[in-house]
């Protein structure tokens, strides 16, 4: 594994922007060297300044650099998500120790579920190997590589329990056993975080969703859970306490109410349980723009009713919105919210932002100028071999009639279907900073193992579905789905000639990236009737037919398994999907996986 060796620290503060003098030095980390630095800076901060720490916000449209700019010279933000380039994180920071007058340092976090740059398979398909070195693996190298792109914190893992596969989120959580969740969260949090979240390779996690996420009813996403306090505690809760209990710094909190309670204003859930029975020190964010989302719930009547409720139900950092900078200071004037709460909220961002090495070194993670990768997405900066070590023990051989697999290598094959060349779709949901053009596909995979023994051939077959209403909700941001388009008959007529040609056909089929993800709930949890139409016709020219699955939730397989003469289960494999899939193809592999 490609480490670099850590030197003390990367870069001396007297190359830095000039800081406070009694702010930044050499500072014990421990509790209480923290609790004395963090109670002795609250007493130098406004309270605009205490309000703008618990503000974290995300770069894009809503908040251009150049209004960022400002607000960080007013003291108005505490961190900034969605920024993943150590050029752009440095200018920040740069402009925190240059304009702002305490110059406490700013955290920068990203959704790093996977892999940062490398792409890892899904939650769900490492869950299925069963191994915690794997997961150790998927932990290091995601800290590693999140590390190096100059960022703090990881909104991961997340060990929701889900057992409803209509959830479009099902994708990013270990599955349905409490047990395994919890093994895999807590492994995950000690990969990621190391000895400290202050190591320059290391990064702070947010377990999330707290609490009991996975189980909104009808599998609709942002839906009520409603459940027995002894189903919520036996089945849904342990796995953010073992997360907890392995010193995860952060907790984000669930969009979903909880028995009518929606958790961001759920002081029960925030306060009694998660600070008073779990004994939990670190802080704790909303998810994105779920204190707005507290008027439609009913639960507060106005924006500044919401601020009010979330941040005393236990509340610190508001995510992506601009409620707690715009209705605080009001709050506290009249004294609905008291200056202790807001104390108590502030305390918790900067007792994180000390755990994080913040105020020894700001620039702990971005190392000096010079050191910035000329190319941030280049091929060196990948992990290629231990994504395919963890790929391949992720997939899971569902059938094999007649020892269909392996496949020769000399062989004519066949390779079908509409996720078969998807450089995107193999990466599966919440790929981080994954480039789709580094991911090894299906076809190229097999391409690179036949090489020169055999012959590969290729037809698209179908589009992923042919339901316009779907496509538009994948394609509403960008064209993450690509429409042939030829007619499905023009499409199925050329898959059917390829077929004919070859020894076996290898079908590529399932969810497209975006059907398996936030918001993308379904109802109806089998393959599109596009493919399975194609699936049908590759069936009646009689070659031996092996389906390849790339889908983030179960599917209902009742005809294709009448179909098939093998099915291999790959969820989303990542950056080397595609090869660890050829490696299990040609036997290179004995895959060892089980269903999560």
């Amino acid at each position: 594994m490609k480490w670099l060796c850590s030197v003390g620290i990367a870069v001396s503060l007297a190359l830095q922007p000039a800081l406070a003098d009694d702010l930044f030095g050499n500072h014990p980390l421990t509790p209480e060297a923290r609790d004395a630095f963090v109670t002795e800076l609250l007493k130098k901060m406004t309270v605009d300044e205490k309000i703008g720490q618990l503000r974290l916000i995300s770069v894009g449209p809503d908040n251009p650099k150049e209004a960022i700019r400002e607000m960080i010279k007013d003291g108005q933000v505490g961190a900034i998500f969605n920024t993943v380039t150590r050029q752009d994180i440095r200018a920040m920071q740069d402009q925190v120790m240059e304009l702002s007058r305490l110059k406490i340092p700013l955290f920068f976090a990203y959704d790093v579920l996977h892999g940062q740059r490398t792409v890892f398979p899904i939650s769900l398909g490492l869950a299925s190997s069963f191994n915690l070195d794997a997961v150790k693996t998927v932990g290091r190298v995601s800290a590693y590589e999140a590390a190096d792109d100059g960022l703090n914190m990881t909104w991961a893992p997340m060990v929701d329990v889900s057992r409803d596969p209509r959830w479009g989120r099902a994708s990013e959580g270990f599955g349905e056993d409490t047990y395994l969740t919890s093994t895999m969260g807590k492994t995950m949090v000690e990969a990621m975080q190391g000895k400290s979240p202050a190591d320059r390779y290391s990064v702070m996690t947010s377990v999330k969703h707290f609490a009991a996420y996975g189980a909104v009813e009808g599998g609709k996403e942002y839906n009520t859970v409603d459940m027995s306090p002894q189903r919520l505690f036996n089945d849904y809760m342990p796995p953010y306490k073992a997360g907890l209990d392995a010193g995860s710094g952060a907790v984000m909190v669930a969009l979903n109410s909880l028995n009518g309670t929606p958790a961001t204003s759920d002081s029960w859930l925030l306060k009694d349980v998660l600070r008073d029975q779990w004994g939990f020190k670190g802080i704790t964010v909303s998810d994105h723009g779920a204190i707005k989302e507290l008027i439609k719930h009913g639960t507060a009547a106005d924006p500044e009713d919401a601020v009010r409720v979330a941040l005393k139900s236990g509340i610190n950092m508001s995510m992506s919105d601009e409620y707690y900078s715009k209705y605080l200071p009001g709050l506290i004037k009249s004294g609905k919210v008291t200056m202790a709460e807001l104390d108590d909220a502030a305390r918790h961002v900067l007792n994180v932002k000390y755990d994080m090495g913040l105020f020894n070194d700001p620039y702990s993670h971005l190392g000096p100028k010079e050191s910035d990768p000329v190319d941030t997405n280049a091929e060196s900066r990948l992990h290629r071999k231990e994504a395919r070590e963890v790929a391949r023990e992720s997939l899971v051989l569902l059938k094999n009639r007649l020892e269909t697999l392996p496949l020769k290598k000399s062989a004519t094959i066949a390779v079908v279907g509409p996720l078969a060349d998807s450089k995107r779709d193999v990466m599966g949901s919440w790929s981080a900073a994954g480039v789709a053009d580094q991911s090894v596909t299906v076809l190229t995979g097999i391409k690179n193992a036949v090489g020169e023994n055999g012959k590969v051939l290729y037809a698209k077959g179908a589009n992923v579905t042919s339901d316009k209403g779907i496509i538009d909700f994948l394609n509403q941001y960008e064209e993450a789905v690509k429409v042939d388009p030829r007619s499905p008959q023009e499409m199925i007529d050329e898959a059917v000639q390829t077929a004919k040609q070859s020894d076996v056909v290898v079908a590529v089929v399932g969810e497209a990236q975006g059907m398996a993800h936030e918001a993308s709930s379904r109802t109806d949890i089998t393959i599109p009737q596009s493919q399975r139409d194609l699936i049908a016709a590759l069936k009646a020219t009689g070659k031996p037919l092996v389906l390849v699955l790339m889908n983030g939730r179960p599917l209902a397989l009742v005809k294709e398994d009448q179909q098939a003469d093998a099915i291999l289960e790959t969820w989303f494999a990542g950056t080397e999907g595609g090869n660890a899939i050829a490696d299990v193809l040609f036997g290179d592999y004995n895959p060892s996986g089980k269903l999560p």
